[in-house]
């Protein structure tokens, strides 16, 4: 047995990517990485210390001793996408001049294609001498599901008017990191890590079959997919500063870059039924590189003030490249770097309870030139709050609850099939809101 199945046995990143979650911080990313940080809208992350702050920065764990902490994270979604006008032009491979340009048809309307689902997060810290410590983290940082598949089959067997450009978008994330923090004096706090991440995803559309008679006719559509999966790693950096009333926090997480080896297929119908095939091949997709720098204030003996920005190095996701013996694609992305930020608050209500509160603004990745319905994304406001309390000694309950408030996403592509013979013009439009619940308790040991 190679390494590579080894590591794909394994059982806890199994677990982890197996979960269905649609993604909640900006395009297929997921920022529920800690109950606590949620209710404040991951405000405060990057400069707060302990096993919580792991997935954001490396040094948190400095000073923090025997920590675990484990998440839950529930996010339900309540979205629709409508047809605003998809076409297919038919191009005439004779002259390469527009033949007919025709409506998609199928379903007009979708309920719900962004699913909703669960998120876990677990890191563990443990001190090896009084200023190195050591950190393990496990989480699920790039899931989404989208689903297009006609709603009532009795009538339509055609699809959505989205199925030539997705019907079912999956991809799932499981990322194991080991962290090394050092507390280097008094005020100042080091760290750095590498990480596993295992990546599995699986993508189907549609595709017309057309004879090029006078009109033109579309057959029963064939379909393609491509499934796959792999394993490839990245690191992180982190420091933090410790000042009096004041705590600041830097962190960089690399990009990572992703081959995923698996089975492509294409089945066609009618004439074009020669152009089905089966085969292995390989897609690559690079995420995104993310640096944060936040602050805390400890206004009173009772009330902090958090603050968080983040730079998301989004262009490095700017097409998905397949290929295959005798073939290939690249599927444009075109994503944009964006800016994050979050204000929030930790208020202590006594010496074992605290109130959280915090405003969160996520722009969105994508451009109104090019956004699928794979990943209908649109910018959008986190309002969190949340609580935290010690049950008995050394152990801690969180709890959070972030309301998102989702813009109008505009879906707009145009894909070239067949050789150039079709265009799938792409129009529509998904609007949509969600509500995450976060539990997790952390323990000292």
């Amino acid at each position: 047995m190679t390494s590579r199945n080894v590591a794909r046995i394994g059982g806890l990143a199994v677990l982890m990517a197996s979960v269905a979650a649609p993604a909640f911080a900006g395009s297929f990313y997921l920022q529920e990485q800690s109950a606590r940080g949620a209710g404040r809208a991951y405000s405060g992350e990057t400069a707060d210390t302990g096993v919580n702050s792991l997935w954001w920065n490396p040094a948190a764990i400095a000073r923090s001793g025997r920590e675990a902490t484990f998440s839950l994270h529930a996010i339900k979604l309540d979205s629709e996408a409508r047809d605003t006008g998809s076409t297919l032009t038919l191009i005439n491979p004779q002259t390469g001049q527009v033949a007919a340009r025709l409506p998609v048809g199928g379903s007009s309307v979708v309920k719900d294609p962004v699913e909703s689902g669960i998120v876990p997060n677990f890191a563990i810290a443990t001190p090896i001498t009084e200023r190195l410590s050591l950190g393990l983290a496990v989480s699920a940082p790039y899931n989404f599901t989208t689903k297009y598949e006609a709603n009532d089959l009795s009538k339509s067997n055609m699809g959505t008017f989205a199925r030539y450009d997705a019907n079912t978008s999956d991809l799932r994330s499981a990322d194991i990191g080991v962290v090394l923090a050092y507390q280097v004096n008094d005020w100042l706090d080091i760290g750095a890590g590498v990480s596993a991440q295992y990546v599995k995803a699986k993508l189907t559309s549609n595709i017309p079959s057309l004879t090029m008679t006078n009109p033109p006719l579309l057959a029963s559509d064939g379909n393609s997919s491509l499934e796959g999966d792999g394993i490839d790693f990245g690191w992180n950096v982190g420091a933090q500063i410790h000042q009096g009333k004041w705590d600041l926090g830097l962190s960089y997480r690399s990009a990572v870059e992703h081959t995923l080896e698996g089975d492509i297929v294409q089945q066609m119908n009618g004439a074009l039924a020669p152009r089905s095939f089966a085969t292995s091949g390989e897609a690559s997709i690079t995420t995104p590189w993310f640096a944060s720098a936040s602050v805390r204030y400890a206004a009173t003996d009772k009330l902090t003030l958090n603050a968080q920005i983040n730079r998301i190095g989004w262009s490095e996701f700017d097409a998905i490249r397949v290929s295959f013996t005798g073939g290939g694609d690249v599927i444009h992305q075109n994503y944009e770097d964006v800016t994050t930020g979050a204000i929030g608050f930790d208020y202590a209500l006594s010496d074992k309870t605290t109130l959280r509160g915090g405003i969160g603004y996520d722009p969105t990745p994508t451009t109104d030139a090019l956004r699928t319905a794979r990943i209908p994304d649109s910018d959008r406001m986190l309002y969190s709050i949340g609580l935290s309390t010690e049950i008995t000694e050394g152990v801690g309950f969180d709890a959070g609850i972030t309301y998102i408030d989702m813009d109008k996403g505009v879906m707009h592509d145009d894909r070239t099939l067949l050789q150039g013979a079709v265009i799938s013009n792409l129009r529509g439009e998904l609007e949509g809101s969600a509500v995450a619940f976060s539990i997790g308790t952390t323990v000292k040991f």
